[in-house]
């Protein structure tokens, strides 16, 4: 399979005024993004509200992504606290147009290192899909060191790729350094892409493309072309949303976002809540500037 690079969205799930899944905005939010030009597809990830959907949903979910993404690779998350759970959801999505598994570190457990490898042999080794781990400790409350994931990644053949939202450059930047050929290395945060990709990080699992999809894409491909002219500016013309989209838990302010431009409704299930009416004017604004 070919390496995955460039900006895939994670996508956010809409739902109805009476707390259903509003599928029809849904297809809509997937072919804006097709049609903006993304790289890939991220559904059923931690901005989807995933924890929150039932199986029938999820499923729902990702036959809808699948017929609007025109061939796009779809990054399907999967992950769950704990290794029967993770199975039983793979086997459940995994006829409906996968890729590739997105596997967020088991969360509240707290497993050590040893764990952490264990886990993930044995969920590579229960499918033919490539897997990307996921490291995103300040929900997970555990951190995949560089030396667990370079090992998965020099041993497991179908570990291609990891999303790393830890916020440790030091970190991050030894994975690019002394990761196999073709394993991908993701940035997990936006403000973080720019840094990442212009040492060696092939794209990003974004939040903020659920807003603003182009310039996004823009960004990733002037830092694939080495453009840093261009990658700086669009970096500095997405800064605000990059912040403001997190002032509030994900996905808050970015539902909020995408209502404010007729997207969707602002609704979201416990429990989360919609944003307050502060992060909402704050969202107004910038919208606005972009």
């Amino acid at each position: 399979m070919k390496q995955l690079t460039g900006c895939g969205t994670a996508l956010v799930t809409p739902f109805k005024a009476d707390g259903s899944v509003d599928y029809a905005a849904y297809a809509e939010t997937v072919k804006r993004q097709v049609a903006a030009g993304i790289h890939f597809l991220v559904p059923l990830g931690t901005t989807a509200e995933t924890p929150c959907l039932s199986d029938e949903e999820k499923v729902e979910l990702l036959k809808i992504t699948r017929e609007h993404a025109q061939g796009l690779p779809l990054v399907v998350g999967a992950g769950t606290n704990s290794l029967a759970g993770t199975l039983r959801n793979m086997a459940l999505l995994e006829p409906y147009g996968v890729d590739y598994f997105l596997v967020v570190a088991p969360y509240y457990n707290k497993p050590t290192q040893q764990g952490l490898y264990a886990y993930y042999k044995a969920v590579a080794a229960a499918t033919e899909k490539s897997i990307i781990l996921y490291n995103v400790p300040g929900r997970t409350g555990v951190n995949i060191t560089a030396e667990t994931t370079l090992a998965l990644a020099n041993e497991v053949e179908n570990i291609v790729a990891i999303k790393e939202a830890s916020g440790n450059y030091a970190q991050i930047s030894r994975i690019i350094k002394d990761k196999p050929e073709g394993f991908s290395v993701l940035s997990g945060n936006d403000d973080e892409t720019l840094s990442l990709m212009a040492t060696g990080a092939q794209g990003v699992i974004s939040v903020a493309s659920n807003v603003a999809p182009a310039q996004m894409v823009a960004l990733t491909e002037a830092l694939l072309k080495d453009d840093m002219p261009a990658a700086r500016s669009l970096h500095y013309q997405l800064m605000s949303l990059f912040k403001n989209c997190f002032v509030e838990s994900n996905p808050i302010p970015a539902k909020a976002a995408m209502s404010l431009l007729g997207l969707m409704e602002n609704e979201l299930r416990a429990p989360l809540t919609p944003a307050t009416d502060s992060t909402i004017e704050l969202m107004k604004k910038t919208l606005a500037e972009l």
